[in-house]
């Protein structure tokens, strides 16, 4: 009896210990600054702030660090017009072109293939179908349409914006046109010589591997290798 006793008692204390909680009331706190904090809660509701809350709307005008702008629209029209006015201002180097080979190899090859041929793993496993070639017919591929379409993609493609920087879909942009180029059987970009006093114009391999150079005025001149 005095056994039953002890344990409903204990019952009862425990009980009455745990009815007296109060959840919304917090512990004794022993660091003050450690439950509440000097600065403002992100997301929180402070009345100090206007509407009441510390998320706010950017200043107008007020630009992203780094952003750089962008003046075509995420449109057919823009896409067209990217396409054909829009030119890579990289020079053609060793150091761009590897670094462009990279950077597809990452994010874009696994769609597209190591070649550009529409055969990347996911196409050969049948993840996503239909993806075409750069060297297909009729495909008007240019510098302005392939950083278009990497800043704000297109069909089943996302954009890659927020992936890398400009630099770098530049670079990208010089190793898809080697590969549109290879599958084409068209001349490469070749980075330029150093001792070359016009570093905006890249020479290119020919397939009978006769390097050229083409100036200002559209002439091309032979040079030997």
């Amino acid at each position: 009896m005095k056994k039953i006793l002890n344990i409903s008692l204990t019952l009862f204390v425990a009980a009455l210990l745990v009815s007296c909680f109060d959840s919304n009331r917090p512990n004794y706190q022993y660091m003050d600054n450690m439950y509440e904090p000097v600065g403002y809660e992100t997301y929180g509701n402070y009345e100090i702030f206007p509407g009441g809350q510390e998320a706010m709307l950017p200043a107008e005008g007020s630009i992203p660090r780094g952003w750089q702008p962008y003046d075509y629209e995420n449109s057919t029209a823009g896409l067209e017009l990217a396409r054909a006015e829009l030119k890579n201002p990289l020079e053609v180097t060793e150091e761009n072109l590897a670094a462009g080979g990279q950077l597809y190899t990452i994010y874009c090859a696994v769609c597209h293939g190591d070649k550009g041929d529409g055969q990347g793993i996911l196409a050969q496993r049948e993840k996503f179908l239909g993806i075409p070639s750069y060297g297909d017919a009729g495909r008007n591929i240019t510098e302005g349409s392939v950083y278009h379409v990497q800043m704000f993609g297109l069909n089943a493609m996302g954009s890659y914006a927020s992936q890398t920087n400009e630099l770098e879909r530049w670079q990208i942009t010089q190793h898809v046109m080697n590969l549109t180029a290879a599958l084409k059987g068209e001349p490469l970009l070749v980075p330029v010589g150093k001792d070359s006093l016009n570093v905006n114009t890249p020479q290119m391999v020919t397939t009978s591997g006769v390097s050229e150079a083409t100036t200002d005025e559209g002439e091309d001149n032979n040079l030997e290798n």
